[in-house]
């Protein structure tokens, strides 16, 4: 009897890892990839989205982007004089901690500076995100953006999604087809989401995405890069994010 081709549940402790050869070939990548580009950026990533990075790779397809481990990446380059590749190459090793990159590009630092400061993707928080402010949905008619725009402007909340509010927290009810949350004159309390600077779940961000309100920013930013001409790093300050706000590092 031939096998079904009906699509099956595939449990995560199933999924192959990473393997020691696939670790091995990212080094070896990285370290033959240096010597062809001009400039190596540090980039820090804030609020990872794989369809934004898609994105900037595709904007800047003449580069390289390099995205894993930072202990694996920081030995692709050298933490010491002894290890590092190529002449004060392991100068950017402070710089690779936390949510980083390496970008290769011979593109003029300022230009790469200005385009990743543009880039401003808003979208949903994940869990364990900090709110970036409140948002409390107001008493009254429900509607779909729970206030973030004027009743004017907005629509009623779907009468099918009410059980959901329900199952996510909400005291909400029916009322003439329409989602209820306290008094049908907007009196009573309205029901409060998150708090400015509270650590969200997520039952939050589930709330969030119904209502469509984003708290995320994508964000990249260049924490120091490496000149091959001149053998020297320079440190871009977060704050500045620009050529013109840095400190030059050279033995």
């Amino acid at each position: 009897m031939p096998k079904s081709k009906r699509n099956r549940v595939v449990h995560m402790t199933q999924v192959a890892k990473k393997t020691r050869e696939h670790k091995d070939k990212l080094f070896e990548t990285i370290r033959d990839a240096v010597p062809d580009y001009q400039y190596v950026f540090i980039i820090s990533v804030e609020n990872m989205r794989n369809t934004h990075i898609q994105e900037v790779r595709q904007e800047l397809s003449d580069s390289r982007i390099f995205l894993g481990k930072t202990t694996l990446m920081t030995r692709a380059l050298g933490k010491t004089p002894e290890e590092a590749i190529l002449d004060n190459i392991h100068r950017l090793a402070p710089h690779m901690n936390g949510a980083v990159g390496l970008l290769l590009t011979n593109r003029e630092p300022g230009a790469v500076t200005e385009y990743l400061s543009s880039l401003n993707f808003a979208d949903f928080a994940r869990a364990g995100t900090v709110a970036s402010r409140g948002f409390t949905i107001p008493a009254g008619h429900v509607m779909s953006t729970g206030g973030e725009v004027p009743a004017e402007h907005d629509v009623p909340m779907g009468h099918t999604i009410e059980p959901e509010l329900r199952r996510l927290g909400m005291p909400t009810r029916m009322v003439r087809g329409k989602i209820m949350l306290g008094e049908e004159d907007g009196s009573g309390e309205g029901y409060v989401v998150c708090k400015e600077g509270e650590v969200l779940d997520s039952r939050q961000t589930r709330l969030l995405k119904l209502f469509s309100v984003c708290l995320s920013e994508f964000a990249v930013h260049v924490r120091a890069y490496w000149t091959a001409a001149s053998g020297e790093v320079t440190v871009v300050e977060p704050e500045a994010g620009a050529e013109g706000d840095a400190e030059v590092m050279k033995e």
